[in-house]
């Protein structure tokens, strides 16, 4: 047997930890990348109400100006599918699903905003990282760090208080809340799914995600919206068209990449950069503005997003992540 000198193993050590400070590098790279990439798609999102409110002023109320947006991104991701067919191929059932999930998500967010104020809409979607967590701790029993409670405790009040703002019931009032809140939970269960399960390319998750939104979209329009109240489209499919490019292609293919390498709670919280431009955009551009009492809600809302970041670190230090 040959046995290793005390050289030759000072002489390996060198190379080991290279490689292991390599590793570390390019897991902070791709971290970094992703962060940012979600952080960019969220500030993308945030104007996303403009092109669904034109759509509906143009001639397509209801969820048909949602399912005319995802129908264009559909026909335009199609190719770069089909280039990754045997990707779509080997995945599972429970990974298409969980993707085609967080479409269904998102369609429900978009049509939402037809119905509801922007701000209140947005706010109850980033509810996520308290259904993300809570999804997390009881579903797959992952451990749920003290800070994280607390985040919970805040986003839960952020949302009583939000909603009570008028004296009522601390319940949402309308359809576009509604629709806004179901759809957080929809995407913190998308997001969890597709980080446990999800072994898609980008590609052909971006092409899932929108059929899920197609499907959802139509079957609200058929239901809610009949074919005889729809205007003329030839004018609506240029805004359609663009519409489906930028949000639910380019900004989708970077937010599929990201959210397979970061915490469904991380994602959650990175995108609430979507709630400030959205908040914004629509008090400069609707004149759409919070009351007191909904600025408090909100802003409750939104420390959550805080004490999440936080316990995120705290759990890296404990585990030695970055």
């Amino acid at each position: 047997m040959q046995r290793c000198t005390s050289h030759q193993i000072a002489g390996s050590l060198p190379a080991d930890l290279n490689r292991a400070s390599w590793a570390i590098m390019d897991q902070n790279r791709t971290t970094a990348i992703a962060t940012s990439l979600i952080i960019a798609s969220g500030v993308i999102w945030g104007f996303y109400w403009l092109p669904v409110r034109m759509l509906a002023e143009a001639g397509l109320p209801g969820a048909w100006g949602t399912f005319t947006i995802t129908a264009a991104a559909a026909l335009l991701l199609a190719p770069f599918a089909a280039w990754h067919h045997q990707n779509l191929r080997d995945a599972s059932f429970l990974a298409i699903a969980a993707v085609a999930l967080g479409g269904a998500a998102f369609a429900l967010y978009s049509i939402a905003f037809l119905y509801g104020r922007v701000a209140i809409v947005v706010l109850l979607f980033f509810l996520t990282p308290v259904w993300s967590t809570l999804i997390g701790r009881y579903i797959f029993g992952w451990p749920t760090p003290p800070m994280r409670l607390f985040a919970i405790a805040a986003g839960l009040l952020g949302l009583g208080v939000m909603l009570s703002a008028g004296g009522d019931w601390p319940i949402p009032r309308n359809g576009g809340e509604w629709m806004g809140l179901v759809s957080g939970i929809m995407w913190s269960l998308s997001s969890t799914g597709m980080q446990t399960r999800s072994t898609l390319v980008p590609q052909t998750a971006a092409f899932v995600f929108v059929l899920g939104a197609v499907v959802t979209s139509l079957v609200i329009a058929l239901i809610f919206t009949p074919l005889a109240d729809i205007g003329w489209w030839t004018p609506t499919l240029p805004i359609a068209f663009a519409t489906g490019a930028v949000w639910w292609g380019a900004a989708l293919l970077g937010l599929m990449w990201a959210t397979v390498r970061l915490e469904p709670a991380r994602v959650g919280i990175l995108l609430m950069s979507e709630v400030l431009v959205g908040a914004l955009s629509a008090a400069l551009i609707a004149g759409e503005h919070l009351s007191t009492r909904e600025l408090i809600g909100g802003g409750l809302v939104l420390a959550a997003g805080v004490l999440e970041i936080y316990a995120i670190k705290d759990r890296s230090r404990a585990t030695g992540r970055s």
